[in-house]
């Protein structure tokens, strides 16, 4: 990762069509990041040369004529939608801050609602396979649950508005973040999703809730602010550990904004893509233009 992300400059739009004119730069690309235009033929054995088949998306082998398809196995496969457009959808993904609705989508490409729909999930989908690649968190993890969504009925908002979903993140200073969907905030659920995503011994930071009160137990070393008590911050003496959950509550404070704004309302069953969207570019950020070749990557 880039020492400096404020030095890493943004992937522009002019960039985007210098790197890609047309379809074939789109599958040239896809074809070189996948197997590469000159690797070991998987038929015949021989490190060969690949060459682009004049009638179909496919490349073939210079030594025994074995074809081989880029877009196989991906969420290219069997599109009839321009791979420049998908690579476009792509490029909006990681460029945008708040996300990228079905109709913004849908503007951007000039194709219906339900193809903008699909390709949208599509690259979230991608998004949450890169995650799922990425190892445990470790160091000093902050850790936060927040309620996402539902309906302010008869003027009650809040936590006690019903249809809300909960979700729990986890970040590290300074580094990574994850988050996940989960039923309640009962301990035994707390728990499970800790020793799941955070390196056993780590320091950890949370709220004041109850819940939390089994991570010393299981050997990380624990420290709790007391927001009721209009506490932000808290050292611990003992472990000369300063603890405080900032940087997550931003994290749901932007992710909350933009459902409201950009999406409007997302429904529990697809939460998980679109948390993993968000987590994707929280995670790759400092990456700039590279990031969008290390989504195209993870194919």
């Amino acid at each position: 990762m880039p020492r400096n992300p404020s030095k890493v400059q943004p992937f522009s739009v002019r960039e985007f069509f210098e790197r890609f004119p047309s379809e074939e730069s789109c599958l040239e690309h896809l074809m070189g990041i996948r197997f590469g235009l000159r690797h070991s033929c998987v038929k015949c054995g021989q490190v060969s040369t690949f060459h682009r088949l004049a009638d179909r998306p496919a490349y073939t082998c210079a030594h025994c004529g074995a074809n081989v398809h880029p877009c196989a196995g991906t969420i290219f496969q069997d599109t009839r939608t321009p791979l420049r457009m998908w690579f476009y959808a792509i490029y909006l993904f990681v460029t945008t801050r708040h996300g990228v609705s079905g109709k913004e989508l849908q503007r951007q490409l000039g194709v219906t609602y339900k193809t903008a729909y699909r390709i949208g999930m599509k690259v979230r989908e991608l998004m949450e396979e890169a995650e799922g690649l990425t190892g445990l968190l470790g160091g000093h993890v902050e850790m936060d649950e927040a309620y996402v969504g539902g309906r302010r009925a008869g003027g009650k908002r809040g936590r006690g508005a019903p249809g809300k979903t909960i979700v729990m993140g986890m970040k590290e200073r300074g580094g990574r973040i994850a988050a996940r969907v989960i039923p309640d905030v009962r301990k035994d659920t707390l728990r499970a999703v800790v020793l799941e995503n955070v390196e056993p011994g780590s320091v950890v930071s949370t709220d004041e809730l109850m819940s939390y009160g089994l991570l010393t137990g299981d050997g990380f070393i624990h420290g709790a602010v007391k927001h009721g008590a209009k506490e932000w911050t808290y050292y611990d003496y003992r472990t000369g550990e300063t603890h405080s959950t900032n940087s997550i509550e931003s994290f749901w404070h932007l992710f909350k904004y933009s459902v409201r704004s950009t999406h409007i309302q997302v429904s529990r069953e697809k939460l998980p893509l679109y948390l993993a969207e968000f987590c994707y570019r929280s995670n790759h950020r400092a990456f700039g233009n590279l990031m969008f070749d290390a989504l195209l990557a993870s194919l």
